[in-house]
């Protein structure tokens, strides 16, 4: 081979290209996180069991969902040679992605009792068809950032360069919609301006994803190594058994809990909000705003800063675990205030400590995924992609799980409108901050624990993929 692709260099351009994936992907997922629970508990009335129960059955599909996209589009195909391996696919699952958000806010009915089975299964059939388009997509994307930046260096600086543009994405993922849609008040129904807000979301969740194409093009000598490393037993692995291979894995496995633990607080944060807005601070909808603003201005303000502090100490692990500890440290406060402002101003913060944790996720996803190339001396981003999400995925269950549980335990009822006991307003600010925070906190001591991955050991993966020519 001519030229390795540890020596290729890609312009930030390129890289901005890249992460209009990411733009396109936060925004969707923030939507859906933010607003679809809330939309059938809180506008439609749906009983919060078979909101539970249709997120169950969903978090259940896509965890399995994820590894076994990864594992299948891990395989070269006839187009791989001229396309690449991951480009094809990102196309297809990125695309039309938008789209099925929008059905979720469009069901066949807004009859909550004499049709609660109907608005069940369109909310099932929905969002097990909105995390397809995503499993496609995102597998792909994430597995194209290992395989197509291989320095530690260029990895920092694309995972910047990704969450910035990101960030935009979650800004208008959270900000956007509140402002075309109106929650219902008292006999005023105002149903279709959900579906309204599903449109405009998919519309531009489809021009981001159409600026990501130049960027998501792999280059020819990453898809003939990948080729020609396609050989014998590689290429025959049963899905189970990598599955097992991957769970023997110490630093995976860590990893995956402190993953996991950490987009449950995501789900929580972010599904509460609305709940906190309405039914806490007794505020418009429109409130909203201010918070994910504050927390997306804490992102942005905190992300150079925090890829100067991953260059200067060179330890992936060591920021990764703090930005985790502060998320924990942050969130707590809000438990406990009433006050919009001072929620505000702890979003704020939150968003200082989120731009650490986020851009730490696809390196030292990277660097968990070249420590399984070198131990299985085979290349197979995608299904340790699709694993990854398997275990973020539990995430959702925890979320609807806990919502339900605590609305049940302390008497929320959606019918009372404004005027929940102060039982439900606890129970409401605990499934926003203490609950998710004591687990991330979990997370990060099972994560300084047991992920061994250090500077050294990164490095020295690193040398011998090299060496092994894949």
């Amino acid at each position: 081979m001519e030229k390795d692709v540890l020596d290729i260099k890609h312009s930030k351009l390129g890289m901005a290209s890249y992460g209009f994936n990411s733009f396109s992907r936060e925004m969707l997922r923030i939507a859906f996180t933010t607003f679809g629970f809330f939309f059938y508990e809180s506008e439609l009335g749906l009983n919060v069991w078979l909101i539970f129960l249709a997120y169950l059955i969903f978090a259940i599909y896509n965890m399995f969902n994820d590894p076994l996209v990864g594992y299948l589009t891990n395989k070269p195909f006839k187009f791989t040679k001229k396309w690449g391996r991951r480009f094809p696919w990102i196309l297809l699952g990125g695309l039309p992605w938008g789209f099925t958000y929008m059905l979720i806010f469009t069901p066949p009915t807004y009859d909550a009792v004499g049709g609660a089975w109907i608005l069940f299964a369109w909310l099932l059939f929905t969002t097990c068809l909105f995390d397809t388009f995503h499993s496609i997509l995102f597998v792909n994307f994430q597995s194209l950032f290992v395989d197509k930046y291989r320095s530690v260096q260029e990895r920092r600086t694309a995972s910047g360069i990704y969450i910035m543009i990101g960030v935009i994405g979650v800004a208008l993922g959270s900000i956007l919609p509140p402002l075309l849609f109106q929650t219902t008040e008292g006999t005023v129904t105002n149903y279709p301006s959900f579906a309204f807000q599903g449109l405009i979301v998919a519309i531009i969740s489809f021009v981001g994803f159409a600026l990501a194409i130049p960027g998501s093009r792999e280059d020819q000598v990453t898809i003939d190594l990948y080729l020609a490393s396609q050989t014998g037993e590689r290429e025959k692995t049963p899905f189970f058994k990598t599955l097992w291979t991957a769970l023997k894995q110490t630093p995976f496995v860590a990893f995956m809990i402190f993953y996991l633990l950490y987009q449950t607080l995501v789900e929580m944060m972010q599904a509460s909000v609305l709940y906190t807005v309405k039914y806490s601070l007794k505020m418009d909808d429109s409130a909203t705003t201010l918070i994910f603003a504050a927390f997306l201005i804490g992102v942005l303000v905190s992300t150079p800063f925090w890829i100067y502090y991953s260059k200067k100490v060179k330890n992936n692990k060591k920021v990764m675990l703090i930005s985790g500890l502060l998320l924990a440290a942050f969130t707590i406060p809000i438990t406990f205030y009433r006050d919009y402002w001072l929620i505000v101003f702890e979003m704020l913060l939150w968003g200082l400590a989120m731009g650490g944790f986020w851009i730490m996720i696809f390196p030292v996803s990277a660097d968990v995924i070249d420590n399984a190339v070198v131990a299985t001396k085979k290349r197979e981003e995608g299904v340790y992609t699709g694993f990854q999400q398997f275990f973020g995925r539990m995430g959702i269950i925890i979320q609807a799980l806990t919502f339900a549980l605590i609305h049940e335990l302390t008497g929320f009822d959606e019918a009372l409108g404004t005027a929940q006991p102060e039982s439900a307003i606890w129970g409401i600010h605990f499934h926003q901050a203490l609950i998710p925070a004591i687990l991330v906190i979990i997370g990060a001591l099972v994560f300084w624990k047991w992920y061994k991955l250090t500077p050294e050991k990164v490095l020295e993966n690193q040398e011998k993929i090299k060496e092994m020519g894949i």
